[in-house]
């Protein structure tokens, strides 16, 4: 029997029963709801001009997080708040957020005003009365918005003038309140069109309806699996969503390592990885954009694959294992080892990805990575590459090189890490590496990079981690990228 979707949105909880379970949030609203003030762009969560913020009870505190409603679908929402552009504003009263960009003149053609006012929505929610955010919080917040026509200087001036405007505030007690009176204790089964949606609660639960359906498309945050829909055309029909498993969104520490549940999103996971390894900071911000790491999870990006996927370079290098769950229990293993060839995995039959464990910084390991893209926010890797070198009295004990983008998978760098074993982390050796990087990967020519432009960008980048981390006068990163041209510099 097929269980209707029941979330809260405008002050009244929605009841759905007759959808596609693959409509997205986006048609629902605009289609059914007839609320039209959420528009689309691109379709695929690129233009941020759907963005929406749903609330939900993650542990059983609620959480607001701005996402793209064109690649959600409307059966995720069962449980949870959906708030839109229609939801700001009190009568005539404008709430600050659109206040703020009438103010500062920060909407010309208005299409893509919603979905900036909603991100800044996110980003209020968040912000303690009378402090300003950081014009890095800023650009965070705005990097999934995409806008042609004011050139994003009279935006961001809004999202400081909101903060001066008198608050208006949001009652999270009384939602969550509203949201624990719509929480199952068990699994829900939606049926529509001849598509299911299964939708279990507990590990077990998901267990057992990979067994019973194991061609059923696992959904997380359908960052990817979105696009299938929208992009693709693709007709999906099992769909098991792994949203409500409360068991794989856990981050804990145990035995010097650092478990993240494949739930977390990609956005807490990396705050937790961040946290223990600063160095990560950088590829935290540039990964995507606020509402993708809102929406996607680290398990998520982990079992796509993809060989430009940013999460799995630094994992690799840091020897991260991935703990996968099925009808038979756990096995874990190495992650490199988990990718046998392009979009293939070492997975048994009814086997999902339960979580990611990271070894815990150690004394003597030197750590980067680094990602070279077109732009700075919201691109695609060219080259991500990451390093960890064991050091003992300067002398390399143990090193790890990994690389996207340069291969059909994540891979490491066995020559280039053999050329360092052993030896002092001095420029000849460095050099030496960088000589076998050539022989480790035969990269491709895209539309993202030619294969020259990536080779010697992986080489360069060696090069530059060199330069931070040797052993005699090291370099601050930040005067290292003076370097940057030595790869930028090269044709596309």
């Amino acid at each position: 029997m097929s269980t209707p979707i029941r979330f809260f949105y405008r002050g009244a909880v929605q009841e759905v029963s007759n959808v596609s379970p693959t409509q997205t949030v986006l048609q629902h609203l605009r289609e059914d709801l007839h609320c039209t003030g959420t528009k689309e762009g691109c379709a695929e969560g690129d233009c941020g001009a759907c963005t929406v913020v749903i609330g939900s009870l993650e542990n059983g505190q609620l959480e607001m997080k701005a996402v793209n409603a064109c690649i959600q679908f409307t059966p995720t929402l069962d449980g949870k708040a959906l708030f839109t552009v229609e939801d700001l504003a009190q009568g005539s009263r404008l709430h600050p957020v659109q206040q703020a960009l009438v103010e500062c003149h920060g909407s010309q053609c208005g299409f893509c005003t919603p979905g900036f006012a909603m991100s800044l929505w996110g980003m209020y929610l968040k912000q303690e009365e009378n402090t300003c955010p950081s014009r890095r919080e800023i650009d965070d917040t705005l990097s999934g918005n995409l806008c042609r026509c004011t050139g994003y200087r009279p935006i961001i001036d809004a999202a400081r003038r909101m903060t001066e405007l008198p608050r208006v505030d949001f009652d999270r007690e009384a939602l969550a309140g509203i949201l624990r009176g719509l929480q199952r204790e068990a699994g829900a089964i939606y049926s529509a069109h001849g598509q299911t949606f299964h939708a279990p609660r507990s590990v077990d639960e998901l267990v057992a309806a990979r067994a019973a359906h194991p061609q059923a498309v696992l959904l997380a945050g359908s960052t990817d699996v979105g696009l299938w829909v929208t992009k693709q055309m693709r007709e999906l029909n099992d769909i098991i969503y792994l949203g409500h498993v409360e068991e794989l969104k856990t981050v804990r520490e145990q035995d010097g390592l650092l478990e993240i549940g494949a739930g977390v999103s990609l956005n807490d996971a990396y705050a937790a990885i961040c946290a223990r390894y600063p160095e990560l900071a950088e590829l935290w911000q540039r990964f995507a954009s606020l509402p993708i790491r809102n929406a996607g999870t680290l398990g998520g990006n982990v079992a796509n694959g993809s060989p430009i996927g940013d999460s799995m370079p630094w994992l690799i290098a840091l020897g991260a294992a991935i703990v996968l769950r099925g009808p038979n229990g756990e096995r874990a293993l190495a992650l490199e080892d988990f990718y046998l060839g392009y979009q293939q995995k070492d997975l048994q039959p009814g086997e999902f990805v339960q979580a990611l464990r990271i070894p815990l910084p150690r004394a003597g390991v030197v750590f980067r990575t680094y990602k070279l893209a077109k732009r700075f926010d919201q691109d695609i890797s060219a080259v991500c590459a990451a390093f960890a070198l064991e050091l003992d009295g300067g002398i390399v004990k143990q090193a790890r090189i990994a690389f996207g983008g340069m291969a059909a998978t994540p891979k490491r760098a066995a020559l280039a890490e053999a050329a360092l074993q052993g030896r002092a982390w001095d420029e000849s050796a460095m050099k030496d590496a960088m000589a076998a990087l050539a022989q480790d990967y035969a990269p491709l020519t895209d539309m993202r990079a030619s294969n020259t432009y990536r080779m010697q960008g992986a080489q360069n980048l060696l090069r530059r981690f060199w330069l931070e981390t040797r052993v005699e006068n090291p370099l601050p990163a930040e005067a290292v990228n003076v370097f940057a041209p030595l790869s930028a510099s090269l044709s596309v």
